[in-house]
């Protein structure tokens, strides 16, 4: 496709660029502006663009009772937070190993909120983000493992075997979360293991380990043979050639997948609610704060929950932004 070289034309497109962004981002930054708000200033009949921001509301969704100190302990929270997020988002100009500092920054991240409540009372929904980083953690990393090794074996061997496993795998991915949700229930609660975490990883990764099969393959496939020919030549083995030549090159690949994962574990609602009564993940936490259980029409406290839901995720996705685009890029043009 010819770019566009007239000046109206060019103009015509950006101007209908803008509009897109601005269509689909503007629902978000008026949450984020409510999530400022009085509830007076929230409610007033002519909507108020200027107006006072205050952080009470973050302060009512978060915690049970306000420290003394909380100023400071929120400065200094903010502040390591802070650190961290530019660390990651700046780990390739680092001089030391990228991985090493991703580990080493979602380490540090982990003590961080995991020692918030000595500090301070926290809410119900602090609990609930807790479990969605531990469910989604565990989910991920789980699928993805298994998934690449899964992955891998389909995408070198070519016979119809491979192809009844994808088919199989598809059609068991298409099926209603109501198909299988009761065998989960009653096998749960026979193992004594309903309501656990253990639980929720394990049907997480069973129901989205054909979508990361599938994904995966398409990157795997594309990794020339050659490549592991030549480690094998030079005494490499099987496993040793798919771990020092297949994943480095396929890794952009991995990336994306392991984030289009995390979105879909991160989403689930049904599997959750039903199949947990206390590790409930921040998804099906949002539910109490949409349908005005815990707050009933507190617009700022509702914005203020939307808002914690959704930035871990916008904070992940801006850290692996790179390679997220490059994996894609490559299944798009080589797939």
């Amino acid at each position: 496709m010819r770019p566009f070289t007239h000046p109206v034309a060019r103009v015509c497109l950006h101007l209908m660029l803008w509009f897109v962004v601005l269509y689909s981002t503007l629902p978000f930054l008026w949450t984020t502006l409510n999530s400022f708000k009085t509830k007076r200033d929230a409610n007033a009949r002519v909507p108020k663009l200027l107006f006072d921001p205050t952080l009470d509301n973050y302060g009512d969704v978060l915690l049970r009772s306000a420290p003394e100190n909380g100023a400071v302990i929120a400065t200094v929270l903010v502040g390591i937070l802070g650190v961290l997020v530019a660390v990651g988002l700046l780990a390739k100009r680092i001089p030391f190993p990228t991985t090493a500092i991703y580990c080493l920054v979602a380490a540090a991240t982990a003590v961080v909120f995991w020692k918030i409540p000595s500090y301070m009372r926290t809410a119900d929904i602090y609990d609930d983000f807790l479990n969605t980083v531990i469910v989604c953690t565990g989910a991920v990393l789980l699928s993805v493992g298994i998934g690449s090794f899964a992955a891998y074996g389909l995408a070198r061997y070519t016979g119809m075997s491979s192809v009844v496993i994808l088919l199989a795998a598809i059609a068991f991915r298409s099926m209603p979360r109501m198909g299988y949700i009761l065998p989960y229930y009653q096998t749960s609660q026979d193992l004594g293991i309903y309501d656990s975490y253990l639980l929720l990883i394990v049907v997480l990764v069973a129901i989205n380990q054909p979508f990361t099969i599938w994904m995966l393959r398409a990157f795997f496939v594309n990794v020339p043979r050659e490549l592991e020919e030549a480690a094998m030549v030079d005494g490499a083995s099987r496993f040793g050639a798919f771990r020092k030549v297949v994943i480095p090159t396929a890794w952009p690949g991995i990336v994306a997948t392991s984030l289009f994962t995390l979105l879909v574990v991160y989403h689930e609602f049904i599997l959750v609610r039903i199949l947990s009564q206390t590790k409930q993940t921040l998804t099906v936490a949002m539910t109490q704060y949409v349908g005005g259980v815990s707050v009933p029409g507190s617009i700022p406290r509702q914005s203020a929950a939307s808002l914690i839901s959704v930035v871990p995720l916008i904070v992940v996705v801006l850290i692996f932004q790179k390679h997220f685009v490059k994996g894609i890029a490559d299944g798009a043009v080589k797939g």
